[in-house]
């Protein structure tokens, strides 16, 4: 393994200054090469890591050569807006509950995550783009994280699926109302959703009359 280690620092060297090369001689004017150079030194960085087997810091270091990446692209190409914003929330969360380790896995990690996530998108929302709710589907997304999660524990699927049409439900009548209020379309997906609790119900019931 330590060959492999060895052999990557080599080769993603070798790689980086044939690209470096290339972008000098062939258009000097365009410093396209840091991009390819910097993805890179994952290579690397990644094979030390598991080599060292120690994943919260290839989080960590991983997570710091994006942001530093997509902030240099973002400040370097678009200085007028501040899309780097939107990744930035993600590539901190890795490394954070990476090092939370099998806390990560726990409910009340779940609702912070959650929480945390939904309040930061919000933020961007209100502050950048006011007139378009997409905080919705942030919200959608996320909210499987904890509602999945406490199902799974308690291994409940009938009172998930139930849940569940009622988190997908509320979705689109959201999405209805934020996007196209003039036509009321919300109402399609909810019967097809509605069918799941049902056959869940039935399901059921089914099999609880042919054990008696």
């Amino acid at each position: 393994m330590k060959g492999l280690v060895s052999f990557s620092i080599v080769g993603s060297a070798i790689c980086m200054f044939f690209l470096v090369m290339l972008n000098y001689f062939l258009t000097p004017t365009l410093d396209w090469s840091i991009y390819p150079c910097i993805a890179l030194l994952l290579w690397p960085l990644s094979m030390y890591f598991v080599y060292r087997q120690n994943l919260k810091q290839f989080a960590f270091f991983t997570s710091s050569v994006f942001i530093i990446l997509l902030t240099v692209i973002n400040l370097r190409e678009t200085p007028d807006v501040l899309w780097v914003l939107y990744a930035l929330y993600p590539l901190v969360f890795w490394p954070v509950f990476t090092a939370f380790g099998k806390k990560a896995y726990t409910m009340t990690a779940a609702v912070i995550g959650a929480t945390t996530t939904i309040i930061y998108y919000a933020l961007l929302n209100i502050a950048f783009s006011p007139s378009y709710p997409w905080i919705i589907a942030i919200i959608f997304a996320i909210g499987w994280w904890p509602l999945s999660l406490y199902h799974a524990k308690h291994k409940n699927f009938f009172a998930f699926s139930i849940q569940a049409s009622i988190w997908i439900s509320a979705f689109v009548i959201g999405m209805n109302w934020a996007f196209s209020p003039s036509v009321i379309w919300a109402i399609y997906p909810i019967f097809a959703v509605v069918w799941w609790p049902i056959s869940m119900y039935f399901f059921s019931a089914k099999r609880h009359i042919t054990t008696l």
